[in-house]
């Protein structure tokens, strides 16, 4: 259950992620018969779903596609991943897009041409039943034999993509003890802000404020965005106890939306993860 220190906690929700780790973990994940792959859905090619490690993420229909997708994060960390020099590790990407032309205009500009399944029939969520209460937990990843080892999304936090990382190359995976993390308290005035309507082409910006009312320093190990159209700017440096630390957010919209985003901020703080919430009408 080696995701267990990530999302160790005593509030009632993460008591259900950990039943939810419970029930996956070592669990094999079916695939469809005759999976086919493609490339920008030019020409269907021959891919082997064989490989000693297998990182496997699928993306439903529901939501904004191309958030979900964030197609350049995933280039990077596959470049990460091949730089180790370890060749048997393969990535599966299962799309399951209710537009499909939308979809394909998302891989083509992203310049996204590594293989995918584009399953029409939603096959894959129906032989395995995938979590429906988080998309965090519609990647995971695989050994030899498609027997889960890990469930999170390494691209939208970091300490998943950290144990991917170690687990690929055979390092020694320990549970964190979180009751010898120092913690501290953090006061936030607003957890949700509404940009309103405005020119979908004008970038908007705005501010979370954390204050830390605790007695010892705030340290922000990460800040994930639910969306490659938001971006979070912040200091590095810790906090110390009575100052307050700005989380700078800018939304750039593609296309006119109405849009609910998250920031997830990762901390010492009691009650890290701190979700916060951005939303608007970008006409």
């Amino acid at each position: 259950m080696i995701l267990f220190s990530l999302f160790s906690c005593e509030n009632p929700s993460k008591k259900n992620i950990t039943t939810l780790l419970q029930a996956w973990s070592g669990k094999e994940i079916l695939f469809p018969a005759n999976s086919t792959f493609t490339v920008q859905d030019k020409d269907t090619i021959e891919f082997s779903l064989a490989g000693k490690y297998k990182i496997l993420t699928y993306v439903d229909s529901v939501g904004c596609i191309s958030c979900k997708l964030q197609l350049g994060k995933w280039k990077t960390f596959m470049e990460e991943v091949n730089s180790l020099g370890i060749d048997s590790v393969k990535f599966l990407f299962f799309f399951s897009p209710e537009k499909r032309r939308d979809f394909l205009s998302t891989l083509k500009s992203a310049g996204f041409t590594y293989p995918i399944c584009i399953d029409k029939e939603n096959k894959l969520n129906k032989l395995n039943h995938f979590p429906t209460t988080d998309m965090s937990f519609h990647t995971f990843l695989l050994d030899k034999d498609n027997k889960v080892l890990a469930i999170g999304n390494p691209i939208h936090n970091s300490k998943v993509r950290e144990l991917y990382l170690k687990i690929i190359r055979g390092e020694k995976v320990e549970q964190k003890d979180e009751s010898k993390v120092v913690r501290t308290k953090v006061d936030i005035e607003r957890t949700s802000i509404s940009l309103g309507n405005f020119n979908w082409k004008k970038e908007q910006i705005t501010t979370f404020v954390l204050k830390n009312t605790g007695n010892k320093p705030l340290v922000i190990e990460d800040v994930n965005t639910s969306c490659g159209c938001t971006s979070v700017e912040y200091s590095k440096e810790p906090t110390q106890p009575g100052k307050e630390i700005a989380l700078n957010v800018t939304y750039k919209a593609d296309h006119p939306e109405h849009f609910n985003k998250t920031i997830t901020v990762y901390c010492n703080a009691e009650t890290s993860p701190i979700v916060l919430k951005i939303s608007g009408d970008a006409k």
